[in-house]
């Protein structure tokens, strides 16, 4: 079971977030703040407690439009603690989801708040604040499609591709323009067996169907997609290619 500490300077907004975090049988306590200053005091007090402690905190739902410190603060101050607590934010805005997951944000929840999506908020931290209980979470990362902010998960990304300063996720439903640059992804990913093939695509190593040379031209094929590697990547690639089918 999960302790969660609710921050929301509306009071019944944070009222009805409480009320509905409580009915939830996998969640331990809720508390509550209206304003930074406690939601830091509070949190600064759990982590001196251990967590073990009366007063420990897995998880903090951040509202994050308040007056003061935004949400967004709130949560960068509490990612330089020695052991941070999860974050959710919780909003009315759609806007910042890149944030979010900028700041390694568990969930992003839109206002009002439903109780099913609530729910499923939960869920994702409970599976990371008790993997000994639940299977660990895969990686999620946040994309807007019709003005709803939807969660893709990182596993199901067969490639990825340049444009600007975005990226074109491709998945076997569809694909997703995120505003993140291919290199942040690179870097990212890399130990998830994202690779480098050209300038222009990140490739999942394991959705690889076939490589190709032909008249000193590298491809691959990633599903029905058939992608240049560039002749800096091409050696890399055959190798690591070369290192998966060896088991």
């Amino acid at each position: 079971m999960v302790r969660v500490l609710a921050v929301d300077d509306e009071k019944p907004a944070l009222e009805e977030l409480l009320y509905l975090l409580r009915s939830d049988p996998r969640v331990r306590s809720a508390e509550g703040a209206t304003d930074a200053t406690e939601a830091l005091r509070r949190i600064g007090r759990a982590l001196e407690a251990g967590p073990d402690g009366e007063d420990a905190i897995d998880v903090v739902f951040l509202d994050i439009h308040m007056a003061g410190l935004t949400g967004l603060d709130i949560a960068r101050l509490i990612a330089g603690f020695a052991r941070p607590p999860l974050i959710v934010f919780v909003t009315a805005h759609e806007g910042f989801a890149l944030q979010a997951f900028d700041l390694k944000a568990v969930d992003y929840v839109l206002k009002p708040v439903r109780k099913e999506r609530l729910a499923e908020a939960v869920r994702r931290v409970r599976e990371l604040a008790e993997p000994a209980i639940a299977a660990p979470a895969a990686e999620q990362i946040p994309v807007e499609l019709g003005g709803v902010t939807r969660f893709v998960a990182v596993d199901d990304i067969a490639y990825v591709e340049a444009q600007g300063d975005y990226a074109r996720l491709h998945t076997d439903e569809g694909s997703h323009l995120v505003r993140i640059p291919l290199s942040t992804l690179e870097e990212r990913w890399a130990a998830r067996g994202f690779v480098r093939i050209h300038r222009s695509h990140l490739v999942a190593l394991r959705r690889i169907d076939e490589l190709r040379l032909d008249a000193g031209a590298t491809t691959v094929r990633v599903g029905s997609a058939e992608l240049a590697v560039s002749r800096r990547h091409a050696r890399h690639l055959r190798d690591l290619l070369m290192r998966q089918a060896r088991g």
